[in-house]
């Protein structure tokens, strides 16, 4: 009975690892491309995307 309950820890910690990473890769091809101004401490920053 351990047996088959640590394979349905295992299988389940893989599914939830492989969702992460679909959602972190989804969110980084969203992105929008552009200008990005940062306004900090140092001054006003200025990058292209």
């Amino acid at each position: 009975m351990t047996r088959s309950n640590n394979l349905y820890f295992i299988i389940g910690a893989l599914v939830v690892v492989v969702i992460g990473l679909g959602a972190y890769v989804y969110h980084e091809q969203t992105k929008p491309k552009g200008v990005e101004l940062s306004i900090g401490e140092n001054g006003v920053k200025v990058q292209e995307k």
